[in-house]
């Protein structure tokens, strides 16, 4: 019928505006052009809520009345089949609507400021048309104890890393905290990733080794590697560190802990002075018999080195038996040594004068330790006068005379 009059719905409803007309004009208002339309007419001119609505119902009423006198053909004609595409979801609705935004206000869907829209609102639809609309997502990433938050439109996770430039990071090793074939709710979620990290972990006195991780501190780390700290024990730069790849973990164990050894108890010593053996000569008399000592020590180690030991307890489990030895005092011309010895020392065997010459034969701390003064004393003025005579005896027969002496013996007239 229409087609007869050379007229669509469109005309019909502007002729429906005609003065003749009770109700106020209707105005058809399209999505894209509602902003220029506003700033060009005056303000008692915008279309209101209540005039798209006059502009709907005419335009049904109209098509009503069409469907019964031609039969429905035209109005069949002029309604829409499309296809709305939510986040890969299709719907397909039937729509006189001509713009994009018209479909979806008839469709009820209405488009946030982070949804993507594959056709912009004003944009005409015909009929077999597709609107694509990409639902807009709140992420909030924490990555290695680092959050921020992003909008991605992919509903599942995997698709979402690859928006955010990150999934790289997976196929380097990352932990995700959410499965990469799951979904991304509308609502948003929060996505947990850790990297992949090589450490250097030193541990006490151990080896250095290094270990993969994905822990985000020293603590996690620990925690993940099973390794428990002492109560003395240290990490350095605290356990709150972050670790990042390539970071260096160094623990420094100190423990302090007790342990029992049993330990030789040497035999006392008894000497008895034997003037028919010769100074300078010993003889067993009976040899005694080391004890046994169960000692107990509180030791204190650090990185696996012992740094200090106590004795706190120590049990004797034999006895020493002690060990007698007969010691000979028979000197060779004892009185030319005591001469020699008034004119060194005023005869005075113990004598230390500080000036490095210790005795009554006054002999420096090299001369009697080469010559065995040692095996006596730690110094000359230590020992007995029958040592010291042993020590010059020794050394007097080496030089062939008692040139040691040179001015007592000369004065003494000795054989240098």
């Amino acid at each position: 019928m229409l087609r007869t009059l050379d007229i669509d719905v469109d005309e019909l409803i502007r002729l429906i505006n005609a003065e003749t007309t009770l109700l106020p004009p209707i105005e058809e208002v399209d999505a894209a052009s509602d902003a220029e339309q506003a700033a060009e007419q005056p303000e008692q001119q915008k279309v209101t809520p209540a005039q798209k609505w006059k502009h709907r119902f005419l335009k049904g009423a109209v098509m009503a009345v069409l469907m019964s006198l031609a039969g429905g053909g035209v109005a069949l004609a002029m309604n829409k089949s499309v296809t709305i595409n939510i986040d890969g979801k299709e719907r397909v609705v039937s729509t006189f609507g001509t713009t994009v935004g018209d479909v979806l206000e008839d469709a009820g869907i209405k488009v946030g400021p982070h949804d993507a829209l594959s056709l912009a609102p004003h944009a005409e639809i015909g009929d077999n048309g597709v609107i694509k609309l990409e639902r807009g997502r709140l992420l909030t990433v924490i990555q290695d104890g680092e959050q921020q938050q992003t909008w991605v439109r992919a509903t599942k996770v995997r698709d979402a890393l690859v928006q955010l430039g990150k999934s790289n990071l997976v196929a380097q090793g990352a932990w995700i905290s959410a499965p990469q074939d799951g979904d991304v709710p509308l609502k948003g979620m929060i996505l947990e990733i850790k990297t992949l990290k090589k450490i250097k972990l030193v541990d006490g006195g151990e080896k250095p080794q290094t270990v993969q991780t994905h822990a985000v501190t020293v603590e996690e780390f620990l925690k993940a590697k099973g390794i428990k700290l002492g109560p003395k024990d240290k990490v350095e730069d605290g356990l709150s560190r972050k670790l990042k790849d390539g970071s260096s973990v160094y623990i420094t164990r100190t423990g302090t802990f007790t342990i029992q050894v049993k330990e030789p108890i040497e035999p006392p010593v008894k000497e008895i002075k034997d003037n028919t053996l010769e100074a300078g000569k010993t003889k067993v008399v009976e040899e005694g018999r080391a004890g046994l000592a169960l000692v107990t020590y509180k030791v204190t180690k650090k990185n696996n080195v012992e740094i200090a030991r106590k004795e706190i307890d120590k049990k004797i489990l034999r006895e020493a038996k002690e060990r007698v030895v007969r010691v000979g005092t028979k000197i060779d011309d004892a009185s030319v040594w005591d001469r020699l010895a008034q004119c060194e020392s005023g005869g005075n065997w113990t004598i230390n004068t500080g000036n490095g010459y210790y005795g009554g034969l006054q002999f420096n701390k090299g001369t009697w330790d080469a010559y065995g003064g040692g095996a006596y004393a730690e110094y000359p003025h230590q020992a007995t006068r029958e040592q010291q005579i042993a020590v010059a005896t020794k050394l007097r027969d080496a030089n062939g005379g008692y040139g040691a002496w040179p001015h007592c013996s000369a004065k003494l007239g000795l054989p240098r």
